[in-house]
């Protein structure tokens, strides 16, 4: 790609905003709907429900006495930052970036809930007869994707991708 052809690093810090407004948005929608741990059947294998995780993934850590609250912060902080640091120096590598920026957008959608209300807001919960997945939200699938999509890129290899070969 020329450099003339490059995206503009704001391109993938929009991208990354858009997950953060979509996941807040969904997030408020639940709280105002849904008390804490009421769920609502939406098909045989999905529910909305309001949890509050104060842990990572899997609600690790979830059970410690509060001071996950700050290292979990700390991470999302220098881990975000690091990401706009990659962003701008691989600013022509769309599939990289675009990775990157659903992982930023998702840090800091949850990064908001731990400093707002100490704990990240899940509602989507799926199950299999009686095995259930954690509940997650938005910022978390695009988390999920975006590592997804840099597994991919590792294995397709980080060479100069252009648009076509997305």
């Amino acid at each position: 790609m020329r450099d003339s052809q490059k995206p503009d690093m704001i391109v993938w810090l929009i991208v990354g905003a858009a997950i953060v407004v979509l996941d807040q948005l969904t997030k408020l929608a639940i709280q105002r709907n849904l008390a804490d741990l009421q769920a609502i059947e939406v098909t045989p294998f999905f529910q909305l429900v309001l949890a509050y995780n104060k842990g990572a993934a899997f609600s690790f850590l979830s059970d410690q006495a509060g001071w996950q609250r700050g290292f979990f912060i700390a991470i999302a902080v220098i881990a975000s930052l690091f990401i706009v640091l990659l962003l701008r120096k691989h600013r022509d590598d769309l599939r990289f970036c675009l990775a990157l920026s659903l992982i930023l957008g998702g840090a800091v959608g949850n990064l908001i809930d731990r400093v707002l209300i100490g704990a990240v807001v899940d509602f989507l919960y799926f199950h299999i007869g009686q095995y259930y997945w954690p509940a997650f939200n938005v910022a978390d699938t695009a988390i999920s994707c975006g590592a997804a999509l840099l597994i991919w890129d590792a294995f397709r290899g980080r060479s100069r991708h252009s648009q076509s070969d997305f």
